[in-house]
């Protein structure tokens, strides 16, 4: 079936809008959002010829790669390689239910290996169905354990805001489970900052005390962003913003959402000095020029 794609309201394009309020920030507020913006790296999504596209980016920067269930861990691996001889550094994402089982897993390990993989990040996944015999993230981890494999930091994915098809008691359950086998968080897509403020001091009350990167969507192209998720099958996301409507109308109201508005609020939640937030993890699904370009725009305003 196809997706509507609502037409762009009149008037000009809005990509750097409201950076000369940034100077009217409380000094603290600015100071957090430039370190935060400046920790912080951006997700690739393995299609053909990306790797050519990169040039906004410095060349040893964080990158991660995304694993989907189209596509499958070879695609992500084979993308990892080449973003590493470019001179970047690579988080590939390794999706529990991509991995078809203990042979498979034993596969992977000794091409992260050949790679000198520091770290990796490992959902669940978003296919429906599992390829083989890991269903969900902690099953993978346990496996990854007893693996004997030399990857220093191990990522988990964490819900703010909600699943679309998990109560948020089994989220929480899921993510206790997980914490002692890994070594940082990723959150799924934000856009509510109080709702991200309130989960991240709730986690450390809960003894989760692991680092958190803040997914963070970039400057996105709306049409981009649907034909891009249908093409990759991002399905999460989509069936994500389809129950939240007013962040669906936030990204569709104009040609090119951009996120200063989230970041400010972030920086600005009340206990955020509180919270293990390092940085952004950035979906910026694969429009990195331009969000890069966001990125820097924004870090100079707030100098």
């Amino acid at each position: 079936s196809r997706v509507r794609i609502p037409p762009s309201p009149p008037g000009p394009n809005k990509f750097y809008r409201k950076f000369t309020n940034m100077n009217k920030l409380p000094e603290a507020v600015s100071k957090r959002m430039r370190k935060d913006l400046e920790n912080a790296y951006m997700e690739i999504i393995p299609v053909p010829g990306i790797e050519e596209k990169l040039g906004t980016l410095q060349k040893n920067m964080h990158v991660a790669v995304t694993c989907s269930p189209t596509k499958g861990v070879d695609a992500t691996l084979e993308l990892t390689e080449k973003l590493i001889k470019q001179g970047f550094q690579v988080t590939p994402h390794i999706s529990a239910k991509c991995v078809k089982g203990e042979k498979h897993l034993e596969t992977i390990i000794k091409k992260l290996d050949t790679l000198s993989i520091k770290s990796i990040f490992v959902p669940g996944g978003d296919g429906l169905e599992p390829m083989g015999e890991f269903s969900n993230a902690y099953d993978l981890l346990k496996a990854l354990q007893k693996s004997g494999h030399n990857i220093e930091k191990i990522g988990i994915a964490a819900h703010p805001e909600g699943h679309p098809d998990i109560n948020e008691k089994i989220l929480m359950e899921a993510l206790e489970k997980k914490k002692d086998l890994a070594d940082f968080i990723v959150t799924q897509m934000c856009f509510d900052a109080t709702a991200l403020g309130d989960w991240l001091v709730r986690i450390n009350k809960q003894g989760i005390h692991l680092p958190v990167w803040v997914g963070l969507p970039g400057a996105i192209e709306r049409g981009r962003l649907v034909r891009t998720s249908l093409r990759i099958g991002v399905g999460d996301s989509l069936r994500f913003l389809r129950k939240k409507s007013q962040v669906a109308a936030e990204l569709m109201k104009s040609s090119v959402y951009t996120p200063e508005k989230l970041v400010t609020g972030i920086s600005n939640y009340k206990d955020i000095t509180d919270t293990n937030l390092v940085g952004y993890h950035i979906f910026c699904f694969n429009q990195i020029e331009k969000t890069e370009k966001w990125r820097n725009k924004m870090i100079s305003s707030l100098k």
